[in-house]
């Protein structure tokens, strides 16, 4: 019987669509999050062995963030827990041009295991299902950025480039930047989804400080809220204005177009 594949951070917006393809083959997944039935907490490392027990595959989705300067010390630890364990291939979900990120990269690039890395752009979901979705159904979304455009991806496109590496040969040691199919400004891509959604809804710049303060307001620390609000200022920055080929790499076929994202949002009813 082939043995399960790991996916750590199932509930989340990746973790889950990877689950659900790999079931939807028929292939056995062991779901790792804090209440799954064999629990694993990135903040409780006897959590991981069990976890790790028997499998060899895995797809890994760190929380809160490899961007976070604690993360390099625990993906250490992951690494050589998984070595440990006998894992021997692991998708990583990392970003597109965040230093501490790739210094957590570089962990996995060193070990014994074969790897392949993720890099995505911003998540189109995040319109859908995420940080702001609230201001879609408000009528204002409002972010730090520079004016750069961006290639939002569509998190279906991300989970079939993790499967394909999870389950096909020819992707070990690959580093894969997936991003849409093309480059949009904050204002272009919020005049889509109200074009598409029928709905009223603007794009309004901030400084990193109003958008710390709105991420306070609605209930983070002002801790977690000021590093969340300079990340989002740092990946709109303009060092991400670039489409790549990730997709057509790993798939062969072109990434879903920001327009068919908003289509599909819209089918599913999440802006209702």
């Amino acid at each position: 019987m082939q043995s399960e594949i790991l996916v750590i951070g199932a509930t989340g917006k990746t973790g889950k669509r990877v689950a659900q393809r790999l079931e939807a083959r028929g292939l056995r997944v062991r779901h790792a999050t804090r209440r799954s039935e064999i629990p694993f907490d990135w903040e409780q490392p006897a959590t991981w062995s069990a976890a790790l027990r028997n499998i060899e595959t895995a797809y890994v989705a760190y929380s809160p963030d490899l961007a976070v300067p604690s993360a390099h010390g625990v993906i250490a630890a992951f690494v050589k827990a998984a070595e440990d364990a006998g894992l021997h291939r692991v998708v990583l979900l990392s970003q597109r041009n965040e230093a501490r990120a790739q210094a957590c990269e570089q962990l996995l690039k060193d070990s014994s295991m074969q790897w392949t890395i993720l890099q995505p752009s911003w998540f189109a979901q995040n319109f859908s299902e995420g940080g702001f979705l609230d201001g879609v159904l408000s009528g204002e979304i409002s972010v730090p950025t520079c004016g750069a455009t961006e290639p939002f991806v569509d998190l279906e496109d991300l989970a079939d480039v993790a499967v394909a590496a999870l389950t096909e040969d020819g992707h070990a040691g690959k580093v894969y930047e997936i991003t849409g199919s093309q480059l949009l400004t904050w204002d272009e891509a919020v005049d889509h989804i109200a074009r598409v959604s029928g709905r009223d809804v603007s794009f309004r710049p901030c400084t990193a400080d109003d958008f710390s303060d709105t991420l306070i307001s609605v209930g983070l620390s002002e801790e977690d809220a000021n590093f969340v609000a300079t990340l989002v200022e740092q990946i709109l920055d303009g060092k991400n204005a670039s489409v790549s080929d990730g997709v057509q790499r790993a798939l062969g076929r072109e990434p879903k177009s920001f327009v068919q994202f908003c289509q599909g949002a819209q089918a599913q009813g999440c802006w209702q």
